[in-house]
C-alpha cells in the first residue's frame, strides 16, 4: 500500500509526506531506488509528517520516491527452524544456508507478557557450575550482568551453560551478538559448531559494521527467539546478550541523528524507557523462563555512567571473571568478592548456603591478607588459626576450578555437573578442617570430593 513520498534524505533518517494515516511508530515501509529497494522503519509520526530511520544503505534513493507499507513489520522466525541457524538483526538468516522452508515468523515487538502471566517464585535454576551455583545461584526469569575482559574466559563459561542446561533441562539457548566484530561471531559460530553446539540455540548478530538501527533491533529480534522457545516450547531459556551496552549506544545515535536533544553523556531521553522494554520481556512463567547473561561494556571503567546504571538497575546479580585469577590457572576465573546474587540470602538459598557463602567470602577475605604477610615474612609466622585459614583457603580456591565438558579435548579431563547439595557439603568439610590432611593439589580440577 502506497503511503506517501520522500521529502527529505540523510545518512541515517528520512521524512516522508504522508498520504495516508494508517502509519504508526515500528512500521516498516519502502522505496524502490535504481540500486534497488531500500527499507525504513518510522521513528515517529508528526501530522502529515514521518520520520523514518534506513534498515541499510541508502545509497540510490531521491526525493519524490514512492513509499509503501510493508506488512507485519520487523518478523523473525518463530518456530523450530530458529535451532542451529544464524540471522540478522531484521530476521534474515546470514550463515548461508538455505533459507528456512515454510517460515513462520512473527513482529519482534509483539509480545508482552501481563503481570497475571508473570511467575516471580520460580525456582532456582542450577548449572552444575560450582563456583556460579554457590557463590551467585540463579533464580528462573534472573538477569545477570556478565563482566570480564579479553582472554578470562566468558566464551567458555557461554559454552558450558549452554551445555549444562540443555543436557539437565533439554533446553535451548539464545545468543544475541549487538556491535559484535564480524570476526568475533565467525570464532562463535565455529566454535558452537566444533562443540556440537550449534543445534541447541538460535543466533542474532547486529554486527559492528553495521547501521545502528541494526544494532539495536538484534536485541529485540533474539528475545523473540527466546520467547517462542519459553512459551512455545516451555523451556527454561538461557539468552545470552553481548553487550547490552551497545544497543543503549545505537539508540543515542538513531536519537541525535532525528535531531533530538541529548542528556549527559550524549545518551536518548529515552534511555531509561529503551532499557526497560528489553528488560521487561525478559521474565519467567508458570511454564518456562527465560533466565539472561548480559555482557555489560563499561566506558572508561566508570561505574556511574548513566547507561551502566540504567542497565545495573535491572541485574538481580553479577558474575565477574578476573584476569588475576585466571593468570593462577583457575578456571572458571571468577572473582568470588564481586560477584553476588540477589538470592544469596536465608529466604533465598537457605540458611546453609548463606551460612556457607558468608563463612567462604570470610576465609578469602582473609587469605588475601595472609598472602601479603606470608611473602614478607614467612609462612612459619603464621598463628595456628591463620595457618588453617591460609591453606583451607587454599584448597577452596582449587576445589572451585572445574572440569568442563565443552574442553574436554583441550584438557584431556572429562567434564562433570556438580549438584548443589554435593557443592555444600565439600565446602563445609574444607572449612571444617576435615580435609586438613590433604594436599591442595588434590582439589584441583575435580567435581565433587570423592571420600
Amino acid at each position: 500500500m502506497k503511503i506517501g513520498k520522500l521529502m527529505t534524505i540523510s545518512n541515517m533518517s528520512v521524512s516522508i509526506l504522508l498520504s495516508e494515516e494508517e502509519v504508526t511508530v515500528r512500521d516498516v515501509v519502502w522505496a524502490d531506488s535504481k540500486e534497488g529497494r531500500v527499507s525504513f522503519e518510522i521513528a515517529n509520526v508528526y501530522g502529515s509528517v514521518a520520520n523514518a530511520v534506513p534498515l541499510g544503505s541508502i545509497y540510490g534513493l531521491q526525493k519524490g520516491l514512492d513509499v509503501h507499507l510493508q506488512e507485519g513489520g520487523l518478523q523473525i522466525e518463530y518456530s523450530d527452524a530458529l535451532l542451529g541457524r544464524v540471522f540478522g538483526s531484521y530476521g534474515q538468516p546470514i550463515d548461508g544456508l538455505p533459507p528456512v522452508e515454510n517460515p513462520h515468523t512473527r513482529n519482534i515487538y509483539d509480545k508482552n507478557l501481563s503481570m497475571a502471566e508473570i511467575n516471580i517464585k520460580g525456582e532456582i535454576l542450577w548449572t552444575g557450575l560450582k563456583a556460579l551455583d554457590f557463590f551467585a545461584p540463579m533464580q528462573k526469569g534472573f538477569k545477570m550482568g556478565l563482566m570480564g575482559g579479553a582472554g578470562v574466559g566468558k566464551t567458555v563459561l557461554i559454552k558450558e551453560l549452554i551445555n549444562n542446561v540443555y543436557k539437565a533441562r533439554q533446553s535451548n539457548s539464545v545468543f544475541v551478538g549487538i556491535g559484535e566484530r564480524s570476526r568475533e561471531g565467525r570464532e562463535l559460530l565455529d566454535e558452537m559448531v566444533e562443540g556440537d553446539l550449534l543445534s541447541k540455540l538460535g543466533i542474532v548478530f547486529g554486527q559492528m559494521g553495521d547501521n545502528p538501527v541494526s544494532r539495536s533491533r538484534a536485541a529485540q529480534s533474539g528475545l523473540t527467539l527466546a520467547e517462542y522457545l519459553r512459551d512455545e516450547r516451555d523451556q527454561d531459556v538461557l539468552l545470552f546478550i553481548d553487550n547490552i551496552y551497545r544497543f543503549l549506544q545505537a539508540n543515542s545515535e538513531i536519537s541525535a541523528e532525528l535531531g533530538n536533544m541529548p542528556i549527559e553523556s550524549g545518551y536518548s531521553t529515552t534511555l531509561l524507557t529503551e532499557i526497560s522494554e528489553v528488560m521487561e520481556r525478559i521474565n519467567s512463567t508458570d511454564s518456562g523462563s527465560i533466565t539472561s547473561f548480559q555482557a555489560i561494556f563499561i566506558p572508561a571503567d566508570d561505574l556511574t555512567d548513566l547507561a551502566v546504571n540504567a542497565i545495573m538497575t535491572h541485574m538481580d546479580g553479577q558474575v565477574v571473571l578476573s584476569r588475576k585469577v585466571a593468570e593462577k590457572g583457575i578456571y572458571p576465573a571468577i572473582d568470588v568478592f564481586n560477584t553476588k546474587s540477589k538470592l544469596i540470602s536465608v529466604e533465598g538459598v537457605g540458611e546453609r548456603h548463606f551460612d556457607l557463602v558468608e563463612r567462604a567470602t570470610a576465609y578469602f577475605s582473609r587469605y588475601q591478607e595472609l598472602e601479603e604477610f606470608v611473602a614478607v615474612l614467612g609462612i612459619d609466622e603464621l598463628s595456628e588459626e591463620d595457618s588453617n585459614i591460609f591453606f583451607r583457603t587454599r584448597k577452596l580456591r582449587n576445589y572451585f576450578t572445574q572440569p568442563m565438558f565443552v574442553s574436554e579435548q583441550y584438557t584431556g579431563i572429562p567434564g562433570e555437573f556438580v549438584a548443589i547439595d554435593d557443592v555444600l557439603n565439600d565446602v563445609e568439610s574444607i572449612l571444617s578442617g576435615d580435609f586438613d590432611p590433604n594436599d591442595e593439589s588434590e582439589f584441583y580440577y575435580i567435581g565433587k570430593v570423592k571420600r
